[in-house]
């Protein structure tokens, strides 16, 4: 049972800190400072109900749902396709939000380009649309070593986003996530999952990326202002935002809403968020309410049930 509430304290953390952000996505700081979200609203943006999730969430239970039968790219990126052309692992039926690099490279594997061939390489292919779903990733860490683990989160990144950027942005989440699950408090977590990644990215490949990640790898984001914290759809903002909002907060509560009300991809910002946050802070510690009004919130648990037995087996 703990195993599997720790999955569920993840993608339960990770959906309702996206349903929290769905209504003002694309809103402004300023509108958020104004109008601040203190509770699950919905319509705004996407006119859809309180409780409904994005393709942040679909695309993490889509990731999660593969792993239960093992690990295949393919599969992986068939279930991404199965979400984009039927609906699969949606809220209500249908898609409404999809990054363009993320279609992009869904349709690139389709027409039968190599899920590691599929993703955006060029610089402009940094969203964070890998970033948001890699969450899943993290309870492999019982049956895998570290570098396998890192070269599996690559990898699955490369599936939409092949830029060694967003590759080394979902490493550096995963690393942290992984010190959360084993039981280490919020700052030690970030320490020490900066600790273990810094020894794969001094290798000469990453070298390049490295500046990009220098305010996360200094170990002092949390010392920043809110005005220093970007919180758009770029890759190294919204690692940043998420981080930040983790270590300024207190509870599961204050870290989404904190996510949310930076504005911008309120949604992503906050499942980023609230992925490391309702491992840390358990699912207990989400509030009732918020819980009560998510989309298949039946439908989640019992993923969760799944993929921890997947997880514990050694799938």
């Amino acid at each position: 049972m703990l195993i599997s509430a720790k999955v569920l304290s993840g993608l339960m953390g990770l959906c309702v800190g996206d349903a929290l952000g769905v209504p003002v996505e694309f809103t402004s700081r300023a509108e958020r400072v104004k109008s601040p979200v203190t509770s699950m609203l919905g319509y705004g943006t996407w006119d859809v109900p309180p409780g409904t999730w994005s393709d942040d969430s679909s695309l993490t239970f889509c990731l999660a749902d593969s792993l239960c039968g093992g690990f295949s790219l393919d599969t992986i990126a068939s279930s991404f396709w199965r979400w984009y052309n039927e609906g699969y692992w949606t809220p209500q039926g249908e898609v409404f939000d999809i990054g363009n690099t993320t279609f992009l490279a869904i349709v690139n594997w389709k027409q039968g380009t190599p899920p590691l061939k599929a993703g955006g390489t060029n610089e402009n292919s940094n969203g964070n649309g890998s970033l948001m779903r890699i969450l899943p990733i993290a309870y492999c860490h019982k049956t895998l070593d570290f570098p396998e683990l890192i070269s599996r989160v690559h990898q699955v990144s490369c599936i939409t986003h092949a830029h060694v950027r967003s590759q080394m942005a979902c490493g550096i989440y995963i690393s942290i996530a992984e010190e959360l699950l084993k039981g280490a408090n919020l700052q030690a977590a970030y320490l020490q999952g900066l600790d273990k990644i810094q020894s794969l990215y001094s290798a000469d490949e990453y070298l390049l990326e490295k500046p990009y990640f220098a305010r996360v790898l200094s170990g002092e984001i949390a010392k920043l202002q809110v005005e220093e914290i970007n919180s758009g759809g770029y890759v190294i903002d919204t690692l940043e935002a998420s981080i930040w909002c983790l270590l300024n907060s207190s509870s599961y509560a204050e870290a989404v809403l904190k996510a949310v009300n930076l504005g911008g991809d309120t949604d992503t910002t906050a499942a980023v968020t609230g992925g490391l946050a309702g491992i840390y802070y358990g699912v207990e510690s989400i509030p009732q309410e918020w819980i009560n009004q998510i989309a298949r919130k039946d439908d989640i648990v019992s993923l969760a049930i799944r993929f921890a037995a997947a997880v514990y087996s050694g799938n």
